[in-house]
């Protein structure tokens, strides 16, 4: 029998050839699970502002394993022992980090299953794959979820300066075309060191992690939380929340939707996994289209808008909305779009984002220098206010049809 070349190697556009390090790690980028990020949307509607922004889960899964890959190698020269299985381990633990993301990716993070996090649903993913594998992902699975000896191994994947984060910044940057994103990533994994089992960098190599750091509150509000982007996800949001309000079981969509719009996952004797694991972005998108001949006229209307992207109109400010000016382009709304004052919330409505490009509190980036001290970024910064972008940003949005 003919055997399947498994040490392949793909091309990437960011970082040129990216080799596939083991057999077990291609067997599971040809996993049915893994095989779906290429039908999920990184930025979910993003590409309704920067239109090159359709990247897949797929391409930064692959990237951050890369990276992975340099900073063990990296970790390695500076005298930190990592075994052969202790790195194959973290490679999938990364590979597999957003497996648990649903269509759109962020914009549907409460949408599809309410109150379950991606990071849960891809732990779900992990140990459903670790039982078709034989318990081959058992290690990866501890390092995923911090409970493996060394903890450093799980911050390479989540922290304040992780694999994954490195990635989508360049990444996004890049198929989008907003430069001010664009991260060193070399220089930044040639700065990382291992101290008390923790992952810290170099003190030399300050001036990236500002710049990381900046580039990383400038990427959220030019692409992630750019208002526009905003007015797209939040129609997608309410388009769902409609659709579950409508629901009937006449009702047109895919089928492997129907259980999370009708809420008949909850009953299911088998996995939800098994239910999501066929869902994507072209399942959402392919009921959207159908809705847009709905007899119900607010339905039909959000998703009209979204197909043809005639978004909602977007104020926004540092302060909460009045509740009278949200009724006063409530009242307007109802009379212009011969809607009841109930419907119309789903046009007009406010919501509030909030942004930390560097949270101290939680996994914060220390300085290691010569004599063995670690300093945190915020504190030992001299060209940027760093400090300052610790701060959490809040702004308040108000959307509605254009025209009020």
């Amino acid at each position: 029998m003919k055997q399947t070349n498994k040490l392949k190697i793909l091309n990437d556009p960011i970082y040129g050839f990216i080799t596939i390090p083991s057999e077990l790690i291609y067997d599971l980028l040809e996993h049915p699970y893994f095989q779906r990020l290429r039908r999920i949307s990184q930025l979910g509607l993003t590409y309704l502002v920067y239109p090159g922004a359709y990247h897949t889960r797929f391409h930064h899964a692959l990237g951050a394993m890369h990276l992975m890959e340099k900073a063990v190698r990296v970790l390695r020269t500076k005298g930190h022992a990592i075994s052969a299985s202790e790195e194959e381990a973290v490679l999938i633990a990364i590979l597999l980090h957003d497996i648990g993301h649903g269509p759109f990716s962020h914009a549907l993070e409460n949408s599809i299953i309410p109150g379950i996090h991606h990071e849960q649903l891809s732990l779900d993913f992990m140990q459903d794959l670790n039982r078709q594998f034989d318990g081959k992902l058992k290690m990866a699975i501890e390092i995923f979820t911090n409970t493996y000896p060394q903890k450093f191994l799980h911050q390479l994947i989540s922290s304040q300066l992780d694999m994954d984060r490195l990635d989508y910044l360049r990444r996004d940057s890049f198929y989008t075309g907003v430069s001010e994103g664009q991260v060193s990533t070399e220089r930044l994994i040639s700065m990382l060191n291992v101290a008390e089992d923790s992952l810290v960098v170099d003190a030399k190599g300050i001036y990236s992690v500002e710049k990381f750091i900046v580039a990383r509150r400038l990427m959220y509000w030019q692409v992630y939380l750019h208002k526009t982007v905003l007015s797209a996800e939040f129609l997608l949001i309410k388009i769902l929340q409609r659709a579950k309000e409508m629901y009937q079981s006449r009702m047109e969509m895919p089928a492997v939707l129907k259980p999370f719009i009708s809420g008949s996952y909850k009953n299911q004797n088998t996995s939800v996994i098994d239910s999501y694991a066929q869902l994507d972005d072209f399942d959402v998108m392919a009921a959207i289209k159908e809705w847009s001949h709905h007899s119900d006229a607010v339905l039909r209307q959000l998703c009209l808008r979204l197909l043809n992207r005639q978004l909602l109109k977007v104020s926004m400010q540092n302060e909460p909305w009045s509740e009278e000016v949200i009724a006063e382009k409530r009242e307007a709304a109802t009379k212009q779009l011969h809607l009841s004052t109930q419907d119309v919330s789903y046009l007009v409505f406010s919501e509030k984002v909030s942004n930390n490009a560097y949270n101290p509190a939680t996994n914060s980036i220390n300085l290691l220098y010569k004599n063995g001290t670690l300093t945190d970024i915020s504190l030992a910064a001299d060209q940027l206010n760093i400090s300052a972008l610790a701060k959490p940003v809040v702004k308040h949005f108000l959307f509605y049809p254009k025209g009020l």
